[in-house]
């Protein structure tokens, strides 16, 4: 397996023949969006710091992909053929790549809150995304891009922003019961819900689905995970395992 959030990381789910990605944007102190999971560069870097403290340029000086070994344990090695592997990943170069498989990959993309930067996460990504072509709606041979938050202040501010994107309201376990019932804040039409929602209670997709609601699901890594979401007419699985889902579902 190629290290998270790396072009290797993407490139290898194109070569799967996935139908979409998923990715998490941070900004950088001088307001790069890149592609990073967590609020510090600790754990999946060879360097230490808040992402949104630190410029583009050194986050760039840093290895992101030493850390996690592929399936042989050969990850000096891979670095050597392939040093485009331990480099961050800017939101930029992910849609340069992304735009040019010309498909209709599904492009989930969650920006990351709280943060130092409030809207500014939200008015940077429809920056990038208009660059592109990715504010009018899903087009033939273009990712079809989905904006995802835990924070309903992100989604409102992007659905002003680029009404044309559709939001996906992201639910942890821990959430309200207010979503539970299949309702969504206005302009919102997908949820996305934690797998541990749907195992505890799974009327909850159709309670979704009958509002008109699409249903997504994170992170769906177990096979009777899979085999649930299947069974319940699940619209999205997201998972980190996607060559194994893909063989449970062929």
């Amino acid at each position: 397996m190629q290290p998270e959030h790396t072009l290797a990381a993407y490139t290898t789910a194109f070569d799967l023949g996935v139908d979409g990605i998923e990715c998490d944007v941070r900004l950088t102190a001088d307001h790069h969006l890149v592609c990073v999971h967590d609020r510090r560069a600790d754990r999946t870097s060879n360097g230490k710091g808040v992402i949104s403290t630190l410029e583009l340029a050194r986050l760039e000086e840093l290895d992101w992909a030493s850390w996690k070994k592929l399936d042989d344990g050969s990850a000096s090695e891979q670095m050597d053929r392939d040093p485009d592997r331990g480099r961050i990943l800017t939101l930029n170069r992910l849609l340069d790549s992304l735009t040019s498989q010309r498909q209709e990959l599904l492009t989930l993309i969650e920006t990351k809150h709280p943060t130092r930067y409030g809207g500014l996460v939200e008015r940077q990504l429809v920056t990038a995304l208009r660059a592109y072509g990715l504010t009018t709606g899903d087009l033939t041979q273009l990712p079809h891009v989905r904006v995802m938050s835990f924070s309903l202040l992100a989604l409102v501010r992007m659905r002003g922003l680029a009404p044309q994107v559709p939001l996906v309201y992201l639910v942890e376990q821990s959430a309200p019961r207010l979503s539970w019932d299949g309702s969504l804040p206005v302009g919102v039409n997908i949820v996305g819900l934690d797998v541990k929602i749907v195992r505890r209670n799974p009327s909850i997709v159709k309670a979704h689905q009958r509002r008109g609601h699409e249903v997504y699901v994170w992170t769906v890594n177990q096979p009777e995970d899979v085999e649930r979401c299947v069974e319940l007419g699940v619209d999205v699985m997201i998972s980190d395992r996607p060559r194994d889902v893909m063989a449970m579902l062929d």
